[in-house]
Formats: C-alpha cells, sequence, structure tokens
C-alpha cells in the first residue's frame, strides 16, 4: 500500500492517506469535473487498506464546498469505514466546519445518521 497526497486546487481536495497511521485528511472544496476519477486512486488504496490490515483509522474531513458526484464519493468512503467499525476495528471520523456553516454540518448529520455512525464534529472559528 502506497501513501496517497494530492495537493489542493481550486476545484479539488487536499488528499492525504498514510496507511502505516490509518490516516485520512479530505480538506477544501471537492468539484472536480469526474469525481470518480479525482478519487480513484485513494479509494483503491483504501480498500486494499480495509481488505489487508486490521488497524483502525482517523478520518478529518474538512470541506468548504462539494457537489453532488462528490458527495457520492464521500458517501461511499464513509460506508467502508462504517464496515470496518462493524468488523470491531476502530474509527475516528473527525467533521470540521466553518463556525458560520450550518449547511456543511448538517451534511455531516446526514451522513451519520443515515451510515448509523457517530461523528465529532468540530467548529472552525471563521
Amino acid at each position: 500500500m502506497e501513501k496517497v497526497y494530492i495537493q489542493a486546487t481550486d476545484y479539488t481536495p487536499f488528499v492525504y492517506f498514510d496507511p502505516s497511521t490509518g490516516l485520512i485528511e479530505l480538506k477544501g472544496n471537492s468539484n472536480p469535473a469526474n469525481s470518480n476519477s479525482f478519487y480513484q486512486k485513494f479509494i483503491v488504496e483504501l480498500d486494499e487498506y480495509v481488505t489487508h490490515e486490521s488497524g483502525g483509522l482517523t478520518a478529518n474531513l474538512s470541506f468548504h464546498y462539494f457537489n453532488t458526484s462528490s458527495s457520492k464519493c464521500i458517501f461511499n468512503m464513509l460506508k467502508k469505514l462504517h464496515k470496518m467499525q462493524e468488523a470491531g476495528r476502530c474509527v475516528t471520523i473527525n467533521w470540521y466546519y466553518l463556525e458560520e456553516d450550518e449547511e456543511m454540518r448538517e451534511v455531516g448529520e446526514d451522513f451519520s445518521d443515515i451510515l448509523h455512525m457517530n461523528f465529532n464534529f468540530i467548529t472552525i472559528a471563521a
């Protein structure tokens, strides 16, 4: 398994995944022309981790905006983490949102409710 490091742009988020520490970080805007293509390398490495490793995982998610196709990719990633949790592995989801961005908090709450997972909701001062 390899680390995944993708630098942020105006339309794509910073993506970091380190299988050796079980750390995921997604941060910024996610509005790529093709979300599936953009997230593919990350998802492939995450699948490898879920299948072949026994450790836990921490996901730090801090989005300013994401489009509908990105939302589907993010939800599918969270479903993989939910399966890990159901298998008894420790999974921590930290959902960061700007203080004035209640909509982004609500999106995180929706994901949390649908998947029956506990998220840590962390406010970022504007």
